[in-house]
């Protein structure tokens, strides 16, 4: 039974999104927080904690199920302090629990359900769980009455599970770690060639997930290597998931994952992260190819992003969810006839043909259009497709939208700003780097407390959280693609200053590598150091990648040696895991390439020299241009450059020696086409 007049918990005065969800739960939830363990204390009761986000489909079925139901909320009220947990605003939380049920039971995932002491020490940990039993799987309520006779009758069983869990999950990584060779850039490239479904694109068979940064890594390996198949299998699953159905062939943007090997059905709620990275990834390809389908995909990715998901301030939303009305996917889908009411007979017959939409549905009766049968529009169709795309977009958009998680978080916005500012440079289009100017201009004014902390969340007006590794990282990375977009000096200065803040208060005084949280943070019960590229890159691997960059764009080489004690002190891990770890070793293989390169352009006619570099794919180059007094002062040696002959220069860098400077648009490029 669902009390749905009930008077609103503690989390009604939150500003999260995920806890506000719940914040009419007859469950009496607490936000973290002292309140909540003092009371766990008190009351001598363990404390059942609840951790998942806003557009997490599993969340709102355990929800509806389970803590909108009357008896599931009077056994929690009675035996257990409840606590929730948005995990995209406290990743360090979600980071520690997550770490505890991958250890207990072999996998992860979101909704997390824990049971802790009140000293928040687990004692038990799993992910979704039904109101009830059902086929061979402990519902909640039965679950519950277990936790709750077991602290009763054998607790200090439950304690010495706690203690167990705690000493595991504190065991020292080996500070030793070990030098990483090119064997384990040889190693990743093989096991990702021998998971590539060389049918459908990506890796492994289902559920498939995106994981740019895969991709990312296998065109530097291409690029370093000259291994043609690195390429192909890059091309083969950009264009495989861009004629799925995880892609919106409606308005654009792609969903999380798809639930199948084709990628046709997804999960259809979509993410900022996902999609920046995505951008890059598509933007990266068009630059090495020259092949425009790639950055015709990186274009409408954007354009979705500036449509959909972008404040009036300049920041953009974190994600979308995948039910509207109570159910997944109902926004996205479509039923022929209304194809056809839309459409007209005759073009919705052509329409349906070309996107795989027909009476009996490809997806629970309903159509995913797609282009996977498809496989290539025909070019005298594509006038005809645009025509017909937004025709279904208008009558689209008057249905009820999904719910849109309207916080901001520096770290996806630091890896937006990346994508903007990036495919606006290669794809000479103002319109994305003026959002990623406005983005950056937003952060740093909104997200930046009086002395100088980066804080993690800004939503109706409220900034919160110190924020973590991630948001630093992120952020540099994006004003770095920021500076060379534009080579605006205050960029580089801002990233140059964030970097040192994230040193400062995210390093080990005892070791290397970099800590999840600040040492000016809460201390919670472990204090991780993580280097696991999953969604999206781990803190650790962007931070060395940005140490690289900023040492060979400042001649700082003591940037680089910060860099390769990450790769090193990583490096068991990453050889155990290579696969694990692609952004990482995007930056060991910067950190070796022979390719690497800075580009030092003088003179008051750049503009055209600038483009020329822009127009070439090469991932391991840094450009500087626009010299100015505070330039020099960042950058000393620039100031050793000068025009020639009063005409604008280009000098090119390798292997710490420069090649005579051209003042010509054919010998730059001639030079960096070469090896």
């Amino acid at each position: 039974m669902t009390n749905k007049n009930v008077v609103p918990n503690r989390l009604i005065n939150e500003k999260s999104p995920y806890l506000l969800q719940h914040a009419h739960n007859p469950v009496d939830w607490y936000p973290w927080g002292p309140e909540a363990f003092g009371r766990a204390v008190s009351e001598d009761k363990p404390i059942f904690l609840s951790i998942g986000y806003s557009t997490c489909h599993w969340c709102h079925v355990m929800e509806h199920e389970s803590f909108e139901d009357e008896e599931v909320a009077h056994i929690l009220n009675k035996h257990f302090i409840c606590i929730k947990v948005d995990r995209e605003e406290r990743p360090d939380i979600d980071s520690i629990y997550m770490s505890v049920c991958q250890s207990l039971t072999g996998h992860g995932g979101w909704p997390l359900t824990v049971f802790l002491t009140p000293d928040r020490h687990p004692f038990f940990a799993g992910t979704y769980y039904p109101k009830g039993d059902s086929s061979g799987m402990m519902g909640l309520l039965s679950l519950l009455r277990a936790v709750q006779q077991a602290w009763q009758d054998k607790r200090e069983t439950l304690l010495d599970s706690a203690r167990e869990i705690l000493a595991y999950q504190k065991t020292e990584k080996d500070s030793a770690g070990g030098e990483l060779t090119e064997a384990v850039m040889h190693d990743a490239f093989s096991h990702l060639k021998y998971s590539f479904d060389s049918m459908y694109g990506g890796f492994g068979r289902s559920p498939k997930f995106p994981t740019p940064h895969n991709l990312l890594f296998l065109l530097r390996y291409w690029y370093n290597n000259k291994e043609p198949y690195a390429l192909e299998i890059v091309e083969k699953t950009l264009h495989s998931m861009k004629n799925g159905g995880i892609y919106d062939h409606i308005g654009y943007g792609f969903s999380r994952y798809s639930t199948d090997k084709k990628w046709l059905v997804p999960h259809f709620e979509k993410m900022l992260y996902d999609n920046a990275l995505l951008a890059l990834a598509y933007g990266e390809t068009y630059s090495a190819t020259g092949k425009t389908q790639y950055s015709e995909t990186a274009v409408q990715i954007l354009d979705y992003i500036l449509r959909d998901m972008t404040s009036p301030e300049g920041g953009f939303y974190s994600a979308e969810d995948a039910d509207s009305e109570g159910v997944e996917g109902k926004f996205y889908v479509w039923s022929a006839e209304e194809v056809t009411e839309v459409l007209g007979a005759l073009a919705a017959k052509e329409y349906c043909k070309l996107y795989d939409i027909s009476p009996r549905g490809n997806f629970e009766g309903m159509n995913i259009p797609n282009l996977i049968e498809t496989e290539q529009l025909p070019e005298d169709k594509r006038a005809f497709v645009e025509d017909c795309r937004q025709k279904l977009f208008a009558h689209r958009e008057k249905r009820i939208h999904p719910y849109k998680d309207d916080k901001i978080l520096t770290s996806w916005n630091g890896l937006m700003m990346a994508a903007m500012a990036y495919c606006g440079r290669i794809l000479n289009q103002e319109k994305y780097i003026s959002a990623a100017r406005k983005c950056a201009d937003f952060i740093l004014g909104k997200l930046v407390r009086y002395d100088g902390r980066l804080l993690a969340r800004y939503r109706d007006r409220e900034a919160a959280f110190n924020a973590y590794l991630e948001d630093y990282a992120f952020l540099v990375w994006g004003l770095l693609e920021l500076y060379e977009a534009t080579h605006d000096v205050q960029y580089l200065r801002q990233a140059l200053k964030l970097n040192g803040n994230m040193l400062e208060l995210f390093s080990d005084t005892t070791g290397a590598g970099l800590f999840l949280y600040g040492h000016d943070s809460e201390e919670l019960i472990t204090r991780p150091k993580e280097s696991y590229d999953g969604a999206i890159p781990s803190g650790n691997s962007a931070a060395a990648m940005n140490l690289l960059r900023l040492a060979r764009l400042t001649g700082r080489h003591e940037l680089e040696d910060r860099a390769k004690e990450i790769l090193n002190f990583f490096g068991n891990d990453i050889e155990a895991s290579p696969t694990g770890h692609c952004y990482m070793l995007c930056a060991y293989l910067y950190s070796i390439s022979g390719n690497a390169s800075e580009v030092v352009i003088v003179g008051n006619k750049s503009g055209e020299m600038v483009k020329t570099y822009d127009s070439h794919y090469n991932p391991f180059s840094v450009s500087i241009s626009n010299i100015t007094p505070e330039l020099v002062s960042l950058i000393p040696y620039v100031s050793e450059y000068g025009e020639q002959d009063g005409k604008t220069a280009a000098y090119v860098c390798r292997n710490f020696a420069c090649s005579a400077p051209v003042t010509d648009i054919a010998a730059l490029s001639e030079l960096m086409s070469s090896p």
